[in-house]
């Protein structure tokens, strides 16, 4: 496996294997990997000749205040997942190589990336469709893989893809969990003992609100009434919002039809964390 921080390098490398015929996946993260983004790699490994893994704390999706200086890094352990996954290449850029000093183009989309995470981060997707678009541009991918954890951020990437005309398939990966059904996440590090126990009422409550569905339940205030009513029991945890919404539009809808989002982001002390499940 190798390892660059170069654009020009990765497109040698993926121009040489397309004069081999070989079909190429990409895995987009952020770094510090888990056993999440394994998963993605896992699938991506399966259905793919060569693997690229970019792995690049994004600037811009960052808003003012938020967690940029201190996100998790580790690109060693990064190194070793990737490796033993069997991806190809990581990519590893410093931000001088993605964006330079005048940088000032940016892709959008607009409706699907308002509501949710996009009320109280909104500037968050303008640099999440931005960055994405480049490293499409930069590996060229047949596919690219995406975790449903990050529901609206799936369906903002599908509907850029769609709406530019993009020949890149993308395949969304279900959620990984702990054991006790944390859904896994970089940010659980900044979680104290105390934190990581309180956090557990967001997959509680997504379980609760699949099991209500399960049983026949479609109207969406009930479900997320006593969904709201698990998350608020807990002292520690603040609700952000906790909605449905269509799965592709990121429209609120008003019962379960169709192909519908159930999707959440609580505060757990200071950390933001996010959970869902689809209908």
């Amino acid at each position: 496996m190798e390892i660059t921080g170069s654009i020009k390098e990765v497109r040698a490398q993926v121009k040489e294997w397309r004069k081999q015929g070989l079909t190429v996946g990409l895995v987009p993260t952020m770094g510090y990997l888990h056993e999440g983004h394994k998963s993605l790699i896992d699938r991506a490994v399966l259905e793919n000749d060569k693997v690229v893994v970019s792995d690049f704390v994004n600037p811009i999706q960052f808003g003012v205040n938020e967690d940029l200086s201190t996100y998790p890094r580790d690109i060693e352990a990064d190194k070793k997942l990737c490796e033993a996954a069997g991806a190809a290449l990581i990519f590893h850029p410093e931000p001088e190589e993605m964006y330079a000093p005048d940088f000032s183009t940016y892709v959008e989309t607009e409706h699907v990336s308002a509501g949710l995470c996009g009320k109280t981060r909104p500037t968050h997707f303008r640099g999440v469709c931005t960055v994405v678009s480049k490293l499409f541009n930069i590996v060229a991918p047949d596919k690219a893989y995406f975790g449903q954890k990050d529901a609206q951020q799936l369906a903002v990437i599908r509907r850029m893809v769609r709406d530019l005309n993009m020949d890149i398939e993308i395949i969304g990966c279900p959620i990984i969990r702990e054991a006790d059904g944390l859904a896994k996440s970089s940010r659980n590090t900044y979680l104290s003992p105390e934190e990581r126990k309180a956090a557990l009422v967001l997959s509680k409550a997504i379980f609760h609100g699949e099991e209500m569905v399960k049983n026949g339940e479609k109207k969406s205030d009930v479900i997320l009434t006593e969904m709201k009513q698990i998350i608020e029991a807990e002292p520690l945890a603040k609700i952000d919002y906790v909605e449905m919404v269509d799965a592709d539009s990121i429209e609120t809808v008003e019962e379960v039809k169709g192909r519908v989002l159930v999707a959440m982001a609580v505060y757990i002390g200071k950390t933001r964390l996010i959970d869902n499940f689809i209908v």
